[in-house]
């Protein structure tokens, strides 16, 4: 693990769409606090690993199907929390 995720939140859509399509949201946290952070641009991934080592906040973004529907999961900065969301609910 590469940061603290703080308590770990989740709005209604997002729990219900990661059902929905089977997805465990263990293996999200766990890939997100390991430094995989899903479908972002390389610029937003150099991005993440400063903020990792300067304490900014951190975010991921992860294809739930292939329609191409995605679950975002955002550790704030001082890494007193976790938030999985969809896009839409940002």
């Amino acid at each position: 693990m590469q940061f603290e995720l703080g308590q770990v939140v989740a709005t209604p859509g997002a729990l219900r769409a990661m059902e929905e399509n089977g997805v465990d949201v263990f293996n999200l946290l766990r890939r997100h606090a390991d430094g995989d952070w899903g479908e972002i641009p390389k610029e937003d991934q150099l991005e993440n690993q400063r903020s990792v080592e300067n304490g900014y906040r951190v975010m991921s973004s992860y294809r739930l199907n292939a329609r191409g529907d995605k679950v975002w999961v955002i550790t704030e900065a001082d890494r007193s929390s976790t938030c999985l969301l969809l896009p839409d609910e940002y």
